[in-house]
């Protein structure tokens, strides 16, 4: 199908045709989330949004086909390479993001009867978002839409992907994610209480889904607190998960055992931080005075607790990571004098009239014969081009 006369239409009439596809998708997500009362108008949305996308798919086509060839492939690059065909299908991820859009609408419509956007629904529409802009976003930001196509990917392998499984396994399309809070939240959680003293079982409690954990206070009082989906904190692990992965998927450029440790421990800090704060929580209600104070202190800590031990999991898990995984120089090592003026970003030498210099985009100065052979600006990742007897405005 060709499509240049459309394109080309669109692009001569730029301002007009963004404005039309921006009404259109406002039109379509309107009627998805506000339908008109009384009047079956909402399933229209779906061929707006999808017109609407199009259209700015279109207008901010590249050109060129294909994965632009990076100077240092990392391992995220690698995989995205290979899920898209070595590039042949970068071109229509847009047209795939349409489609899971209006899967994903088409699904609510059928299981719910409505459109009804849950959190899962949202991870979904934010992946089909980051397929969409991928072709769109410039060459010198590849390693940053690597990084975001990868963490919205591994975000729907963690929170979207098992949910369905377990829904088909189990035949009920309502099943929610408490059953994560049922295999790996809440035993854990009564395991560890009952370790350090405190009372504690896991049972079902009527009209939820949720595990109900009830515990003992040290006034001899019980108290049965449920965990629900918003309390499991599955969402925050899936996060803060999936950006570690998209980190180390897009920083590091080949499988080594360090790195398999770094994701293993990055799971594990995770997972332990989540065990400590629900326990904490409980904590707070066991050591109080009275069943009300237990329930105020508990609340009090549900609402804070979170932030304060991923802050103390940040620090740590990061220390951890610059101690081990970080290069530092062997005790004794002699370190050089530190130089000044003006030094190369890459061998550290000083630059002078005498040595040809070049200076990056983002204002970092380089020698021009390190900038040959690097390639890329290491701070930047911009392509360092050096013409040879041109008037570079980036030379001097």
């Amino acid at each position: 199908m060709n499509t240049s006369a459309p394109v080309e239409f669109l692009r001569r009439h730029r301002t007009a045709s963004v404005l039309a596809a921006l009404l259109l998708i406002f039109a379509g997500v309107d009627l998805l989330l506000n339908p008109p009362k009384g009047q079956a108008l909402e399933l229209f949305g779906i061929p707006f949004l999808a017109a609407g996308l199009a259209i700015l798919a279109l207008i901010f086509r590249r050109a060129e086909s294909g994965l632009p060839k990076s100077v240092r492939p990392t391992l995220g690059s690698r995989i995205i390479d290979r899920f898209t065909l070595h590039g042949r299908l970068v071109r229509f991820l847009p047209a795939i993001a349409i489609s899971i859009i209006a899967l994903d609408l088409a699904y609510n419509q059928l299981v719910f009867g409505a459109i009804s956007l849950g959190t899962e629904d949202t991870a979904v529409l934010l992946f089909a978002a980051a397929l969409f802009a991928y072709p769109i976003a410039p060459a010198k930001f590849a390693r940053e839409r690597d990084f975001v196509l990868l963490f919205m990917g591994t975000l729907i392998l963690i929170l979207v992907l098992p949910l369905l499984l377990t829904r088909l396994y189990y035949q009920d399309l309502e099943k929610s994610v408490d059953i994560y809070s049922w295999t790996a939240l809440a035993p854990q959680t009564a395991w560890t209480l009952n370790l350090i003293g405190v009372p504690a079982r896991v049972h079902a409690f009527p009209f939820t889904t949720a595990p109900a954990l009830t515990f003992a206070t040290k006034s001899g009082t019980e108290l049965t607190v449920i965990i629900t989906t918003a309390c499991s904190g599955i969402y925050s692990f899936g996060i803060f998960a999936s950006a570690f992965v998209a980190f180390v998927l897009t920083e590091f450029e080949r499988l080594q055992p360090r790195v398999f440790a770094l994701l293993g421990l990055g799971f594990l800090t995770s997972y332990v931080a989540n065990i400590l704060r629900m326990t904490g929580i409980v904590m707070f209600g066991a050591y109080s005075g009275t069943p009300e104070e237990s329930v105020q202190n508990m609340l009090l800590a549900h609402s804070n607790l979170g932030w304060v031990i991923f802050l103390a999991w940040i620090s740590l898990f990061w220390a951890l990571v610059f101690r081990f995984f970080v290069h530092r120089p062997a005790a004794g090592t002699k370190l050089e004098p530190r130089r000044r003026g003006v030094l190369c970003g890459l061998c550290g030498d000083s630059l002078t009239p005498a040595l040809p210099g070049y200076r990056c985009e983002c204002g970092k100065f380089y020698h021009v014969a390190c900038a040959e052979g690097a390639g890329e600006c290491p701070r930047c990742h911009r392509p360092m081009i050096i013409h040879r007897g041109a008037q570079d405005p980036a030379s001097f």
